[in-house]
């Protein structure tokens, strides 16, 4: 009769139910999770049993969709002018968005190991955090969290707010004003947040939404483009190498690599993934491989309407095109461009929030931001966190010359974590592992990584110089903060009477573990 009363209670715990006194462990979560992974339960899908913590809601196509919704933002539309710019020819154009998508196949399956080996949140830092310590994982965090993640994310708002202006401002001598191109991108920042912090059903819902608007205006390009070939429209295709460089081939694969970035985005929120062992690397396989071929088909339909002149001579590719091929329904291209970089942001409050939350989580990051709703099961502090960040990016200067800082540090990391997979392999080769890829791979992506970084360095080194300089700043702030197990009392008592005010305002608890 106890167990049957206890199935019937009601899902959802009153705030005065639980104990919200702030919780300061040293214990990781995610080594935990790494230990234990059968007592979390994560062969099996987690029912709403009252306890606060994030539940497993997002199907195979939730994420499918999240990758696809981060992957296809606004690079697409964008970078094929940065691609031909480097390369200097059609042939070698198409090469480079081909190859791209290998090596983005590459490194996502080697997540897959990661992720289904260690199914916690956090992507790249929660494997740092594991294989290489304490400190390599904060500064992973760190550098995320003072730019990588909200940059990027003003990056894709500001991008939003400019597609949706474009139908006023048609003309390229007349672009949209700065005011009301920050508050539109506010606006944006603003609703994904409130979408993400009501419901993850409704955030995967846009992201399902989104994802098939925007790969339906690909697919529109594609159908165009293939119309424009069979009317004769191939002179483009003719002696495509010739004009070929590979001077400027590093600036072709950065162009063509930051259109494919998010490939890692659901090993961020796989806490949240049904069934993680077989989802997580279907999803990754099914999203890498569909992007790879529209991507491919849709620069062949760009070269099949306008002339490599034309193409360089455009700073939105797709704008260009619609205006030149759709006639009259020309207006669809700034509509796509705008729900793709909708869906883009929706992704990245999703996964940016949930990285926050396993920094904090881990006590590298402030205790409020690892706390959850008690009556919607989201990360509203992390979420708000994220939101507030975006915001003053969304304001600040030339925030696209912010995300070419980091680089060096994106692809430093995203080498250092399949490293990692080589070394436990090495130091842990009978632990059992639900998904497993060959082991060139993760060579292979190891020595791509070591060629990006130098061809970055060499291409750009104030750049360099600079994302590591920002990125040296946590060092002071782990070894003087962080590091510390006793901190001053005063500090203590700060630190706690913020936290329960914030708690109380937003009915928020520390993840039941």
């Amino acid at each position: 009769m106890a167990s049957s009363k206890e199935d019937n209670t009601s899902s959802s715990k009153s705030f005065d139910e639980v104990d919200i006194k702030p919780t300061r462990q040293r214990s990781s979560a995610i080594k935990d999770i790494y230990e234990q992974p059968d007592d979390n339960g994560y062969q099996k899908d987690d029912k709403d049993n009252g306890v606060v913590k994030l539940k497993r809601r997002l199907t195979l196509i939730d994420g499918v969709a999240i990758n696809i919704g981060i992957i296809i933002g606004s690079g697409i539309f964008v970078s094929p002018k940065g691609v031909l710019n480097g390369v200097g020819s059609v042939g070698a154009t198409m090469v480079v968005w081909a190859v791209c998508g290998v090596f983005s196949m590459i490194g996502a399956l080697c997540y897959a190991e990661l992720g289904t080996m260690i199914p916690a949140s956090g992507g790249a830092y929660a494997y740092i955090q594991l294989i290489y310590g304490d400190f390599f994982g904060f500064m992973r965090l760190w550098i995320a969290a003072v730019m990588a993640q909200p940059g990027s994310l003003a990056v894709v708002v500001l991008t939003f707010a400019s597609y949706s202006l474009q139908p006023l401002y048609p003309y390229v001598e007349c672009p949209p004003p700065r005011t009301p191109t920050v508050l539109i991108a506010i606006t944006c920042t603003i609703v994904v947040t409130l979408i993400n912090a009501v419901s993850v059903r409704w955030s995967s819902w846009l992201q399902d939404v989104t994802s098939i608007c925007k790969v339906g205006a690909l697919v529109i390009i594609i159908i165009s483009g293939m119309v424009e070939l069979a009317t004769g429209n191939t002179e483009n295709f003719k002696n495509s190498f010739e004009g070929t460089e590979l001077n400027g081939l590093g600036i072709a694969l950065y162009s063509g690599l930051f259109s494919y970035a998010g490939w890692y985005a659901l090993n961020i929120v796989v806490e949240e993934l049904k069934d993680p062992y077989r989802n997580l690397p279907r999803a990754i396989v099914i999203t890498i491989i569909t992007v790879t071929i529209v991507y491919v088909l849709t620069n062949v339909a760009y070269f099949a309407a306008l002339s490599p002149e034309e193409l360089l001579a455009s700073n939105a590719v797709a704008v260009t095109y619609g205006a030149k091929v759709l006639g009259s329904f020309a207006w669809i291209m700034p509509l796509a461009v705008a729900l793709s970089t909708f869906g883009s942001a929706n992704g990245n409050m999703l996964t940016s929030s949930r990285l926050f939350f396993a920094g904090a989580r881990e006590n590298h990051l402030p205790d409020l931001l690892s706390m959850i709703n008690i009556e919607k099961k989201t990360p509203l502090p992390s979420l708000l966190f994220t939101s507030l960040l975006t915001i003053l990016y969304s304001m600040a200067g030339d925030v696209f010359t912010i995300i070419n800082y980091f680089n060096f540090v994106t692809w430093l990391t995203s080498g250092l974590a399949v490293a990692g997979l080589l070394w436990l392999r090495y130091k842990e080769p009978d632990r059992p592992r639900p998904y497993k890829v060959h082991i060139s791979l993760p060579i292979i992506f190891v020595l791509a990584c070591i060629f990006l970084i130098v061809m970055g360095t060499i291409a750009a080194p104030l750049d360099t110089a600079i994302g590591v300089a920002i990125m040296c700043t946590g060092i002071p702030v782990y070894f003087f903060i962080v590091k510390p197990k006793k901190k001053p009392e005063i500090i203590v008592k700060a630190n706690d009477l913020v936290t329960r005010w914030f708690q109380k305002l937003m009915l928020v608890v520390a993840e039941e573990r």
